[in-house]
């Protein structure tokens, strides 16, 4: 298994514990697991990506950047770069945890994806990662632009508050008005409790998407 993840990674680590501890999920009862080079290869991923849409998009502004890295780097980005690799059947697991389909679950191949890049990045440096994940990004996403990512601005939100706060946006409706043929909806976006954007729209729907695009963007500001 760790020699045909090795071939897929195109690199073959001289210290093979390294990526053993990568690929141990805490589960498994070792003295060691992947939640330190997870935490690692996080920071690594956010730059890798960065920088990669930096040079992609040299005409975007600061906030859109933000949000399109937003929408690739969170659990279910990972999952996908990791189904890529087959991560699933490589991690180590407790028997309690591969009965509980384990292998399949999108945070744990996202924490192993992760904590393999910090692992490359820890022997091999910063550009043999880059030349892992920017491959994987572009295969996992064929077309890369703000009309693919951002047609649907309640899933990005909910995306980007699981990935960092761990949480799904809940929407309110707050008031409607006008006569039945031309109503129109105000509807909040809240997180934790807190209000965080207000919005108006001549469907809920269309409500709810304006209320998410501005949240994202107060978000992704509080983020900086």
């Amino acid at each position: 298994m760790l020699k045909e993840l090795q071939k897929r990674l195109d690199y073959q680590f001289r210290d093979q514990n390294l990526i053993v501890e990568a690929l141990t999920h805490k589960s498994y009862k070792k003295p060691y697991n992947n939640e330190r080079l997870e935490f690692l290869g996080d920071a690594v991923l956010d730059l890798i990506v960065g920088e990669y849409l930096f040079f992609k998009f040299p005409d975007v502004a600061e906030g859109d950047l933000s949000k399109l890295r937003a929408s690739l780097v969170n659990e279910k980005g990972f999952e996908k770069l990791a189904k890529l690799l087959n991560l699933g059947e490589c991690i180590y697991l407790s028997v309690a945890e591969e009965n509980n389909k384990g292998r399949q679950k999108p945070s744990l191949l996202s924490n192993a994806f992760e904590a393999v890049i910090g692992a490359l990045y820890l022997e091999a440096g910063l550009q043999k990662a880059k030349e892992v994940v920017v491959p994987l990004l572009e295969r996992a996403y064929p077309v890369i632009d703000l009309d693919t990512v951002f047609r649907d601005y309640k899933t990005t939100l909910q995306e980007f508050t699981q990935a960092y706060q761990g949480i799904t946006p809940e929407y309110k409706l707050e008031s409607s008005s006008g006569p039945d043929h031309q109503k129109e909806f105000e509807i909040s976006v809240n997180i934790h409790g807190k209000q965080i954007a207000v919005a108006k729209g001549k469907s809920k729907k269309e409500a709810q998407q304006n209320a998410a695009k501005i949240a994202l963007e107060i978000l992704t500001q509080e983020k900086r």
